[in-house]
């Protein structure tokens, strides 16, 4: 299971490190280049609802592999295109594998938390982080030896292809071929009400109930659950995307522009948001089994917006740096844990759920460049982010309608 979530991040990695060879090659303008980048989310987008329903139907396994091994060898049609039409449709085309990859990887995520019974959706997650940052750090020795984007991509390539295809054995059996398969699809278990807990923890009560405090607080409750909890996961999940395309694609052009460091200098900023993304994962079961969702939501979201607020006010570059570190550790655990809620909400069908709520999340990457830049055109960038504060604090407000349910 966690080989397909490294392969997911080594390639991305990879690749991203290559981009100013890829439009140096195809001798890209700044303009052309960002329309040929958005043809990858835009595949993911598109391609995500309809993995998903198609997995709820087939079982994760088979898309498992055949997204991995897809996901590893697309990007070798970047460093072969000859043209931007070229790039666009290689770029298209690892956008649905990496859509495919996505649902399924993270739907057997879900099984896996099922049979375990506890938390484990950021380790995995953590996983991706730290496979991206290796990826980025073979992309950038490829580039300082003056390899070829083809060479490096093939390179790269051929292992993780043959690792995804190898994986498959390891992974969770469908549904219909394990031990539910006596009783017929998975039954949906009971919808239960998380409650903050006396020592910190979470109390489950069923739905249906009035809950801990009696018939008041039922009725108190009752209004939280007329909000379907999909369309708050699904816009909480846009906010977080975003958010996380804010710091990958503006971090370095505040710090140079904005700040007035150094190029050098200015590549702290994603390092230094990137290390924490993956270090708060690492930490963010342990957390969710010991606070519950609904707290990780809020102090993450809290966290975020305090991170980039450091960095909009402060006039020095250590400080912006420091501020781009906790805006890291803030996001690292908010969007593994909407993908958890969202397994939750339909247990029997986790793979549509997951779908839905990560294709509007796809739509934050889509959307996000365009906003950003846009307000960045209009106003200065220093403005427009405080877009990304505000979406932190949208994640810290609608934790409350995001995680009042959870299957037992």
């Amino acid at each position: 299971m966690i080989a397909y979530f490294v392969v997911l991040g080594i390639t991305n990695g990879d690749w991203l490190a290559r981009i100013p060879a890829l439009a140096h090659g195809l001798h890209l303008s700044d303009g052309m280049l960002g329309l040929a980048l958005l043809a990858g989310p835009a595949g993911s987008f598109a391609v995500a609802s309809i993995a998903g329903a198609f997995i709820d139907r087939t079982g994760s396994r088979t898309p498992t592999m055949a997204g991995g091994a897809a996901v590893a060898l697309l990007p070798v049609s970047f460093g072969v295109a000859s043209s931007q039409p070229a790039l666009m449709a290689g770029m298209l085309a690892f956008g649905i594998a990496v859509g495919v990859l996505d649902v399924s990887m993270n739907a057997q995520a879900v099984q896996v938390e099922q049979a375990r019974g506890r938390p484990l959706m950021t380790s995995f997650h953590a996983c991706y982080s730290f496979g991206a940052l290796a990826g980025g750090l073979i992309g950038g020795a490829f580039a300082w030896a003056g390899v070829r984007p083809a060479i490096d991509f093939a390179a790269v390539a051929v292992p993780l292809a043959v690792l995804a295809i190898l994986a498959r054995a390891w992974l969770m059996p469908n549904p219909e071929s394990g031990p539910l398969a006596a009783a017929g699809r998975p039954q949906q278990a009971p919808v239960t009400v998380t409650t903050p807990g006396s020592a910190g923890g979470v109390t489950s009560e069923p739905a249906g109930s009035d809950g801990p405090d009696g018939p008041e607080a039922g009725s108190a409750a009752r209004p939280l659950r007329r909000v379907s909890p999909l369309l708050v996961l699904s816009l909480l999940a846009f906010c977080s995307l975003l958010g996380e395309g804010a710091a990958d694609g503006w971090s370095a052009v505040y710090l140079r522009d904005n700040v007035g460091t150094s190029a050098g200098f200015a590549a702290l900023g994603f390092a230094a948001f990137a290390l924490t993304m993956a270090s708060g994962r690492l930490a963010g079961d342990r957390l969710a089994a010991r606070f519950g969702s609904m707290a990780i939501l809020r102090a993450g979201g809290l966290m975020a917006a305090a991170g980039m607020a450091v960095v909009l006010i402060t006039a020095s570059p250590p400080g912006a740096v420091a501020g781009f570190a906790i805006y890291g550790a803030g996001l690292s655990c908010t969007f593994p844990q909407l993908i958890t809620l969202a397994g939750q909400a339909r247990p029997g069908r986790p793979a549509g759920a997951i779908g839905i709520v990560m294709g509007v999340g796809y739509m934050g990457l889509l959307c996000g460049p365009v906003l950003i830049g846009g307000l960045a055109s209009a106003a200065g960038l220093a403005t427009a982010l405080i877009l990304p504060v505000a979406l932190a604090l949208v994640i810290a407000l609608g934790a409350i309608w995001a995680a009042p349910r959870a299957s037992r």
